[in-house]
């Protein structure tokens, strides 16, 4: 016998042996036991792997902190806490009254009071690292992985259109590209969420959630099937771009976040849903989002807003010239409170370039028209960019927001529009925490744009809306390519309500009057319109989470089309309760939300005209009355996407109803 290749033999089976032996696995399962994680530790560190019955969902993907150059995970760790939690909390300006809260929880314990707490919910999974060193310290970096079992088909929205060309300057807006794990573009990040199609129509969903004072998470390609995360670094130096409107990074650190103390670290989640429509009333977001900071919310105020940016302040039939001045938006206010609308904006142009206090537009008389709105019913909401608010101050930036806060609140103006943030490195996230609780005590609503939500709107929940989407407003600059629109707005809009709206609300700004087909359809900035029929815009104020809901388009065309004015004013803006009819990511999208005794149900298509079987169970006993608006029989011709069809039906919760839907089509009723 060969005794040097037994001994070699010896050592390996001995090296493995103790590997083996330093290795624990533990495993958390969901309330239903459909969802089941396991975590492993062993002398590479922590991972974690997740099970949705028989699918594989994650393979073991690496859990890392590297903190003041240490990496806080080591190879063993123990059991501090395993249990099921069995909760739920109210949700005042949300899509339902009460969100449930119900998960398995495990704690694993690692040296000098690191943690790491996985939960397992019945749509999902999510782990958190907590760091309990009490000094000053800094990330270095975190190892997030999202390792798949096959090359899946994904739905990436790749960051693109870089402000000052800097990589993590961005608008988060992305239209979403659909392909395999293994084509996407190595040298490119993602924001979140991010979609993977797993097998049997399942889905998985990756995204962060509860994220304060760190940076959010973007994705890129890893080894194999996997994503990776990556964080903006910390900035060191920044200067003001172009117009004035973004302040971008000209310097980043060699480190993502700094900490003062103790504390969690956002969550990592992956929600997996058995089929589409589940996405579309998932709360992951709000549930692992940190609780509530405002003890009496009864002063914020949900509803629609007529807006003057996307329709030019175009309005005719008048006897003074429209524009930005005090007699448009007088007009303005009348329209808000003929159709019953709680506010309107004024966006950017009413304020200096420089301040929002001084050299203001002399054109708008601001006190005038708070004046005239409150004799009216009728809030007012102004326009900032980020920059401005925080006075040029992205390390702190409170005593600008106390200034600006503060006068505007005296003088009786309802909130701000705040935009181009167009970054989530911490400094930034920092910022929308503080500047959310100086709204706060001063009661103002808050629309966040250029940032995704994160979780905030359930802390501070006076922050009505985030942008981050590719809303109406791309209708106006829209190119032409083919004989069609460069990009397929219809698909965006049916496969948003499955992803974008997993974290939060979303303002689109809906409410586009003029309405095109595929082919007739072309940017106008000055007169935009829509892709898709009249009905899909209509059924948008149902699909889309908007507690601070838009009315996009100009007040006159809204009165020429006063028949659709008069059904979308009705829309509430937030619900008691919300139920997925039925949907495919990327395909259709059916949802109804009850507000009262009231039901809102609505459906969208893509260019893909389809008939639709609506099951109405979720009515109760008796007849209900139905007012519908659906597509014409002419919204497929050329020029005739605005035909639509109002009709009235009564109907029982046994009825199924068949519902036709136009390319690009819609359908919305409000059923009593």
């Amino acid at each position: 016998m060969n005794t040097k290749h037994l001994f070699a033999g010896l050592l390996w089976l001995a090296c493995a042996t103790a590997a083996s032996a330093a290795s624990k696995v533990y495993t958390l399962t969901s309330p239903s036991g459909n969802i089941e994680v396991t975590a492993t530790t062993d002398a590479q560190g922590l991972t974690w792997a997740v099970k949705s019955g028989s699918t594989q969902v994650l393979l073991p993907s690496a859990i890392q902190a590297v903190v003041d150059g240490k990496h806080l995970i080591a190879a063993t760790g123990s059991v501090a806490k395993k249990q099921m939690v069995e909760s739920s909390f109210a949700t005042p300006v949300y899509r339902k009254q009460t969100v449930d809260d119900r998960y398995g929880l495990l704690v694993l314990k690692f040296g000098q009071g690191t943690t790491v707490e996985f939960r397992a919910y019945d749509d999902g999974a999510a782990y958190r690292i907590g760091i309990g060193n009490k000094k000053a310290q800094q990330v270095d970096s975190e190892t997030v992985e999202y390792r798949f079992a096959d090359d899946y088909q994904a739905f990436v929205p790749y960051v693109n259109d870089l402000r000052g060309g800097e990589r993590y300057s961005f608008s988060f807006e992305s239209y979403y590209d659909e392909q395999r794990l293994s084509t996407m573009f190595p040298d490119s990040i993602a924001i979140t969420p991010l979609a993977v199609c797993l097998p049997q129509g399942k889905k998985a969903v990756v995204m962060d959630a509860g994220v304060e004072d760190y940076p959010g998470m973007m994705l890129k390609k890893g080894k194999g099937n996997s994503l990776v995360a990556e964080f903006a670094p910390w900035v060191l130096e920044q200067s003001v771009l172009g117009r004035g409107l973004n302040m971008i990074a000209d310097k980043r650190a060699p480190y993502i976040a700094k900490l003062s103390g103790p504390r969690m670290l956002p969550w990592r989640a992956v929600v997996v849903t058995q089929n589409d429509a589940q996405l579309l009333t998932c709360d992951m977001a709000m549930r692992l989002a940190p609780a509530s900071r405002l003890a009496d919310t009864s002063w914020i105020k949900p509803g629609k807003v007529a807006w003057d940016w996307w329709n030019n302040t175009n309005v005719w039939g008048v006897d003074f010239e429209s524009g930005m001045n005090t007699a448009t938006y007088k007009y303005y206010i009348d329209f808000a409170q003929k159709n019953h609308l709680e506010y309107i904006i004024i966006d950017e142009g009413w304020s200096g370039r420089e301040s929002l206090i001084d050299d203001l537009n002399p054109a708008i008389d601001l006190p005038a028209l708070v004046q005239y709105g409150n004799s009216r019913g009728v809030g007012i909401i102004l326009w900032s960019s980020w920059r401005n608010m925080i006075g040029n101050d992205v390390m702190d930036g409170s005593a600008a927001m106390e200034r600006y806060m503060k006068h505007y609140a005296e003088m009786g103006i309802k909130g701000f529009k705040v935009d181009f943030f167009d970054r989530d490195d911490q400094q930034v996230i920092a910022s929308a925490y503080r500047m959310a609780e100086c709204a706060a005590r001063h009661h103002l609503l808050l629309d966040y744009h250029g940032l995704k939500p994160m979780g905030l709107n359930r802390t501070w929940p006076n922050v009505l809306n985030f942008e981050g989407v590719k809303g109406l407003e791309n209708a106006k600059w829209e190119p032409r390519q083919g004989n069609g629109p460069q990009h397929d707005q219809p698909r965006y809009d049916v496969t948003i309500p499955y992803l974008r709206m997993l974290c939060g609300p979303l303002d689109y700004t809906p409410g586009a009057m003029d309405n095109a087909t595929r082919e007739n359809f072309f940017g106008n900035n000055g007169h935009p319109m829509s892709q898709g029929t009249r009905c899909h815009q209509m059924a948008m104020y149902v699909i889309f989470d908007a507690p601070l809901q838009m009315l996009a388009d100009s007040p006159t065309k809204y009165m020429r089309e006063q028949e659709s004015t008069d059904f979308i004013r009705q829309i509430p803006t937030t619900f008691d309760e919300s139920v997925a009819i039925g949907g495919e990511l990327g395909e259709y999208v059916a949802i109804a939300r009850r507000k009262g005794s009231t039901w809102y149900v609505a459906a969208m298509t893509n260019w893909t005209p389809r008939t639709l079987t609506l099951d109405l169970s979720f009515l109760s006993t008796g007849n209900h009355q139905a007012n519908i608006f659906s597509d014409g029989v002419n919204a497929i011709r050329e020029k005739e996407a605005m035909d639509y069809k109002h009709t009235r039906h009564s109907l029982k919760a046994a009825d199924k109803l068949n519902i036709s839907l136009a390319p690009g089509g819609g359908w919305v009723a409000i059923i009593n």
